[in-house]
């Protein structure tokens, strides 16, 4: 391969097509990059800031690395409005040298797609862009990525490398578990978050490219053959939106600490055990007082977000006391009394019930609609929902909950097999569905043989006995 100009690979390499790409030498580029600009927005150096992104985005490593992040991710085979999917080695080929072309870019109308809220009867809206589009915004969130990193609020894990929800509930977990912890706690809810976003001031506040980021914000929505504008928000589907969503409300955090300390001076506003844990959209403020999160603490975030063109919501938002509990990311945080020291509480986390109910619909929709599919057909469907449920919920208090979903299903799959055949009997019915397996009766498992003649069962995931099921790691 030739040299390249810039830290990116300002120029194309002698390479004929896709495949013969160096990803090792176009990741460690693109990296290195990266961490110029994150030193460079560290330094407040801004006029470099800009000059090494604008260096990132025109760069041939930037685009191949662009246009293999969308052809690799889930929402691959998913088109745009204009129907188009890069599947083949030379459309991927291809769409590297169409992302050179920014000069006279202008993106497609949003394709609206609505799906299901998690355990509601109302749906979310989904904007769908074109690959094209997709790949330049992942272009441009290459090079924005690092400073809204860099800039991020210490709590804040939503759409983050490196952190998840888990570290969100771990963080909650020690701010609250002890006895000096923070006991009041202000559960907030932004209403329509990504809807709502002002368009002004995300032009306005983010560092990157002020006229591509305006082309993205008011490419408008088709919506059943209907082309509608976008006069606010940041769609629920674009690959930069989750880093728009992040770099507005960074700063919620530390802006709220620092007007504590000049509220009440340096010493004693440290001393208020104010915190806030965001994930996305979701956050909670943790604080000593009722009193201080309803007097101060609530009208100062309202007039953070109202510049940002969000607002609460007046239904949702709730301040309560950590022995009433509350629910943040599917798990409810609450302290009990002990018996032996009424004194002294302890901290426990357990699956929401919003969260467990949510959970129980889905696996008994799945039930009832599954027709004439086979019981292996069955096994194979549910398997990865109640492993990727229970993992989620593995570290913390769970075994009770995990069993009383066990019983549920149980109950569910027996009536199941029992309209699968009406007039066999119950001997009959559970002879051919359910299975004595390591010890464990009743278990719903269909035996197999492979075509080399090995036998084998498949069996229903089982929730209760697997894993930790209870908050070990740090009780």
């Amino acid at each position: 391969m030739k040299n390249q100009k810039g830290t990116s690979g300002s120029a194309s390499p002698a390479v004929q097509g896709w495949h013969q790409l160096d990803w090792s030498r176009i990741n460690q580029a693109v990296r290195k990059t990266q961490l110029q600009i994150a030193q460079a927005t560290r330094d407040k150096d801004w006029r470099r800031v800009g000059r090494l992104q604008r260096l990132l985005t025109r760069s041939f490593y930037g685009r191949c690395w662009a246009v293999k992040r969308v052809t690799e991710n889930r929402g691959r085979k998913t088109p745009g409005v204009d129907g188009q999917t890069w599947g083949t080695p030379k459309a991927k080929w291809t769409a590297v040298s169409r992302l050179s072309r920014t000069r006279g870019y202008r993106p497609m109308p949003l394709r609206r797609v609505w799906i299901p809220k998690p355990g509601k009867t109302e749906k979310r809206p989904l904007g769908i862009p074109t690959m094209l589009d997709r790949a330049m915004q992942a272009l441009y969130l290459l090079a924005l990525e690092p400073v809204v990193e860099t800039t991020s609020d210490p709590k804040s894990y939503g759409f983050r490398s490196d952190r998840s929800t888990a570290d969100a509930m771990v963080e909650l977990f020690h701010l609250l578990s002890p006895k000096t912890g923070p006991q009041w706690v202000m559960d907030a809810d932004i209403k329509s978050f990504f809807d709502r976003i002002s368009h002004d001031w995300l032009i306005k506040s983010i560092p990157m490219d002020k006229s591509m980021l305006r082309k993205w914000l008011k490419a408008g929505v088709v919506d059943q053959h209907t082309l509608m504008a976008t006069e606010d928000g940041t769609p629920q589907g674009g690959i930069i939106s989750p880093c728009l969503a992040n770099a507005t409300l960074n700063g919620l955090e530390t802006e709220l600490k620092a007007h504590l300390c000049e509220q009440f001076g340096k010493t004693k506003g440290s001393k208020l055990k104010v915190n806030v844990v965001r994930y996305a959209d979701d956050f909670v403020v943790l604080a000593s007082s009722k009193e201080l999160l309803e007097e101060i603490i609530k009208p100062w975030v309202e007039a953070f977000l109202a510049v940002r063109g969000v607002e609460l919501s007046a239904e949702k938002t709730q301040i309560t006391h950590i022995e009433n509990g509350f629910e943040f990311l599917g798990w409810s945080f609450r302290k009990y009394a002990l018996k032996s020291h009424r004194k002294d509480s302890k901290l426990l986390i357990k699956p929401a019930d919003k969260n467990v109910q949510a959970f129980y619909r889905r696996i008994r929709e799945v039930i009832r609609s599954s027709g004439a599919m086979t019981q292996e057909a069955l096994i194979g469907h549910l398997n990865p929902m109640l492993r990727g449920w229970a993992n989620y919920h593995s570290p913390v208090v769970a075994k009770e909950t995990f069993s009383a979903l066990d019983s549920l299903i149980h109950w569910r799959l027996w009536r199941w097999a029992k309209r699968r055949h009406s007039n066999k009997s119950a001997i009959w019915i559970r002879k051919k569905y359910f299975h004595s397996i390591g010890g464990r009766n009743w278990v719903f498992a269909k035996p197999y043989k492979t075509e080399q003649g090995e036998a084998g069962v498949r069996q229903l995931y089982q929730l209760a006995g697997r894993g930790c099921h209870k908050f070990c790691v740090w009780a």
